[in-house]
């Protein structure tokens, strides 16, 4: 994005791997997916003024604009998350930018192993020396090694002392303690609860795992977790008092999938019989079906995480041209700052808008 927007310079794209957009091409399940109609700075973990006042700059609307103007029209697809513009491919976003980029050179296959300052930078790479006037970091985090993600980011920003928000995978799904065990013999179910953590509540598909638990709104709890435990209803908007009063067999009565049932109940050593007939005891137990609490062991990790939260302290940025308060001449951008977006688009308008205010104000 930055690329396409400056004109009337020299520019060096660097990339690690051998094609432009590497990442794009797997998002969204190869269809990108690019904004979100909802785009605000709550949906942000980070300093939230610093968000808003980029994201002003560049809104969902400029962006459904620029992506129209050159031929790419997404549509709301709101079965995953609400609200999620998805391209009709990744590749169509990735053919636009590559015509928008005929100007600048592209190096491919290029790994950045460090950075210097001497009257301007130097960097020295696989390739050999580049050296320029500006350099603008915007490669990603950690998540996707396999795509050719590194720490170049960070390791840029420490050397010149930025400070460093702590990394972890986020957007990503829960590794499951010896209480939730039960878990894995469901691998492959999916069906919707509610997830309540912190102050923030998702309501989406739930997915259980061979190593735990996925799917939308687990990924988006991920965001917010924390070692310790969320609240997980298994019954969203529906009164268990009302469900309670029918004379079937608990795994029969409850608009749930039998399979869970079954572990579920199970797991908390409660027999499946009437539900009219269970005593106040069993009721009470039966009542953590909309209060489930759920303590993860860990997540699985960079390697299946969409995104790294944390990275580069935002108050070390200034926030009108996104430049190092640090080094002149230097700009973080995207994923590289400590800005982290929910599931559902919110991190590509994130990346976005930081390149297009950083194209706008880099003189």
């Amino acid at each position: 994005m930055l690329a396409s927007q400056i004109k009337n310079k020299k520019v060096i794209l660097i990339d690690t791997n051998g094609k432009i957009g590497e990442k794009i091409k797997v998002s969204g399940g190869a269809k990108c997916n690019i904004t979100n109609e909802y785009v605000k700075n709550s949906n942000y973990l980070g300093n939230p003024e610093f968000v808003k006042t980029i994201l002003d700059q560049y809104t969902k609307d400029d962006l459904l604009k620029f992506l129209n103007k050159n031929g790419v029209r997404p549509k709301i697809n709101a079965k995953l998350v609400k609200g999620t513009y998805f391209c009709n491919s990744s590749s169509e976003v990735i053919s636009m930018f590559s015509k928008l980029i005929t100007h600048v050179k592209l190096q491919l296959n290029t790994k950045v192993d460090e950075v210097e300052h001497d009257k301007h930078f130097i960097l020295h790479t696989s390739q050999g020396k580049i050296e320029a006037n500006k350099l603008v970091v915007a490669s990603g985090g950690l998540s996707f090694p396999k795509l050719g993600a590194s720490s170049i980011s960070y390791d840029i920003a420490k050397n010149f002392d930025h400070e460093l928000k702590t990394l972890s995978p986020a957007l990503v799904g829960f590794t499951v303690q010896k209480d939730q065990f039960w878990f894995k013999n469901l691998s492959g179910l999916s069906f919707n609860v509610k997830v309540k953590i912190e102050n923030k509540t998702f309501e989406g598909g739930f997915l259980f795992a061979h190593k735990g638990c996925s799917g939308p709104v687990i990924l988006n709890a991920s965001l917010y977790w924390k070692k310790g435990t969320m609240i997980i209803d298994f019954l969203p908007n529906q009164k268990l008092s009302t469900l309670c009063k029918s004379n079937k067999l608990i795994s029969s009565a409850l608009p749930l999938p039998k399979r869970f049932l079954v572990e579920f109940l199970k797991s908390i050593d409660l027999a499946d019989k009437p539900i009219s007939k269970l005593s106040k005891d069993e009721l009470e137990k039966l009542k953590c079906l909309k209060d489930y609490e759920f303590s993860p062991a860990g997540n699985f990790g960079y390697s299946k995480a969409e995104v790294t939260k944390g990275g580069v302290d935002c108050s070390q940025i200034d926030v009108t041209d996104l430049q190092s308060k640090n080094q002149k001449g230097l700009y973080f951008l995207g994923e590289a700052l400590d800005v982290t977006g929910e599931l559902g688009g919110y991190n590509f308008q994130w990346a976005f808008s930081s390149a297009f205010v950083c194209a706008k104000n880099i003189v």
